[in-house]
C-alpha cells in the first residue's frame, strides 16, 4: 500500500464501521438478545447466499428452501447437532447458552418454546461471531450445521 493510503476495509462489517462512522464496542456488552438480533440477520444471508449460489431459479424457490434451513425448528437441530458433537468452543458455548436462556418477548408461530429459545441461542453465537469480525468460523458453522440436519433427512 501507498504509504498515507488507508488499508482497506477486510468483510462487510469493516466496510459498514468505516462508511458509517461507528467505533468499535465490546461484544460482550450487548445483551443476548441484541447478539440474536442481528444474528438473524446475518444467519439468513449466509444462508440466502448458499442458495442463490447453488439454484439460480424463482425467488418463491428460493424463499422456500431458504425458510426451510432458517426457520426455528431446523436452527434447533443446528443447535443440537453442534452441541452433542463438541463442536463449539467454551466461549461459544457460554455466548449460545446466554441467548437460548434469555427471555424473549415473542415466540416463533411454527415452533416449539424449546425449539425457539435454542434458535435464539444460534442466532445469538451468529451475531457473536459476526460482530467480533469472526465470519469464517460463524461460515464454519452454520455449514457443518446444515451439513448435519441434511444427513439426518437422508
Amino acid at each position: 500500500m501507498e504509504q498515507g493510503v488507508a488499508e482497506p476495509p477486510s468483510g462487510l462489517l469493516d466496510s459498514i464501521k468505516e462508511n458509517f462512522g461507528l467505533k468499535d464496542i465490546d461484544v460482550e456488552s450487548y445483551s443476548p438478545l441484541a447478539l440474536a438480533f442481528i444474528g438473524d440477520s446475518v444467519f439468513d444471508l449466509i444462508v440466502k447466499t448458499v442458495v442463490v449460489e447453488k439454484a439460480n431459479c424463482p425467488a418463491s424457490k428460493l424463499h422456500r428452501k431458504t425458510s426451510e434451513i432458517v426457520k426455528a425448528a431446523s436452527q434447533s437441530e443446528m443447535a443440537g447437532w453442534l452441541m452433542e458433537n463438541g463442536v463449539l468452543t467454551e466461549e461459544e458455548q457460554r455466548i449460545y447458552r446466554r441467548g437460548r436462556n434469555a427471555k424473549s418477548p415473542t415466540t416463533a408461530k411454527n415452533a416449539t418454546v424449546g425449539e425457539y429459545r435454542r434458535a435464539t441461542g444460534i442466532e445469538a453465537l451468529a451475531g457473536y461471531l459476526y460482530l467480533n469480525n469472526r465470519t469464517e468460523r460463524l461460515v464454519e458453522l452454520i455449514k457443518m450445521g446444515i451439513e448435519a440436519k441434511d444427513k439426518s433427512l437422508k
